[in-house]
């Protein structure tokens, strides 16, 4: 039942990232009227920066796609963690409204890299069988 769920969220993560990813190529969700100063500003300034949005934008479709199937869920959440650390980030210093949702979007990546931690052990962990090796 929890691998169940897992996917179910994962997949709801996925395309919020994919969507999100998506629409910085297209531009088919409009920006909000009542949208704070601080980040009408800062959204201006990120599309200043030429590369920026397009190279979230790829991240973000790349690390959604990345995040649907259970084999390659684990390359996917990290991929959107340094992401997920910049929209939370900047909701708390610019937009404090958007706060919830993105705390609740952390929280899954941070379950997602959790769920998967024994993917991630070889990197962190140094394997006492390859030292004897060398």
């Amino acid at each position: 039942m929890k691998k169940k769920i897992l996917f179910v969220v994962s997949l709801l993560f996925a395309l919020m990232f994919i969507n999100a990813g998506l629409n910085m190529f297209f531009h088919y969700m409009p920006m909000p009227k009542d949208m704070p100063e601080k980040m009408a500003t800062l959204m201006k300034d990120f599309m200043e920066i030429g590369w920026l949005l397009p190279l979230l934008g790829v991240s973000m479709v790349i690390g959604g796609i990345l995040c649907i199937p259970g084999k390659t869920r684990a390359l996917g959440a990290i991929i959107i963690f340094p992401m997920m650390v910049g929209i939370v980030l900047t909701h708390i210093v610019n937009a404090p409204d958007g706060l919830g949702m993105a705390i609740v979007l952390m929280a899954i990546n941070l379950w997602i890299i959790f769920e998967n931690r024994a993917k991630y052990m070889h990197m962190i962990c140094e394997d006492k069988d390859t030292d004897s090796a060398s």
